[in-house]
């Protein structure tokens, strides 16, 4: 079992337990408007958890998702996860409750899970694909470091609708900038 603590969340891995605060982000068409799905139901959300804790078990582990909880509070506030792709690379992805936004949780959350990424997992390169109308997401990325690398033209399909995504990546030597920068 993986647990990455941050300096005001910790990420740890999925539990049983945390279906009905997932609900708050998977559930609520204000979060799932910038993400990759469409907001999901009770049911399909207790499978997706059974099969994160599986897949959190398996050897070798091809994704590293993780609930977002508070340092103070063992609840989950979002998810972020690291899906491992290529050579030496990974696809990051997060999301917070809308109740808990603005409060540095996805910052806290992103920063630490690049850190675990090319510091535990000898990473070379992250990526985040993000939709062109989520300025947060943007914002958020930019402070991590990530340069823009262009547009991916009817990227997904959400909310009844194809959506372009902006490809932002990181370098490893980039994150040692950032360091040295910080």
């Amino acid at each position: 079992m993986v647990e990455i603590r941050g300096d005001v969340v910790r990420l740890r891995e999925f539990r049983s337990d945390d279906l009905d605060d997932s609900m708050r982000i998977v559930g609520d068409p204000r979060v799932t408007r910038n993400l990759s799905f469409d907001p999901l139901s009770r049911e399909q959300q207790e499978q997706r958890l059974i099969d994160a804790v599986k897949r959190s078990s398996a050897t070798p582990r091809t994704e590293y998702y993780f609930a977002i909880a508070t340092i103070d509070v063992d609840r989950l506030v979002g998810f972020a996860r690291l899906g491992l792709n290529g050579v030496n690379a990974a696809k990051l992805g997060y999301a917070v409750a809308a109740e808990h936004w603005r409060k540095g949780y996805a910052y806290n959350a992103c920063r630490s899970l690049i850190d675990f990424g090319f510091d535990k997992l000898n990473l070379h390169r992250i990526s985040a694909a993000i939709g062109p109308e989520n300025k947060a997401s943007i914002k958020l990325v930019n402070k991590l470091g990530f340069s823009l690398e262009g547009e991916i033209r009817d990227h997904v399909h959400t909310n009844g609708a194809w959506r372009n995504s902006l490809l932002y990546s990181l370098l490893e030597s980039d994150k040692r900038k950032i360091h040295v920068l910080s």
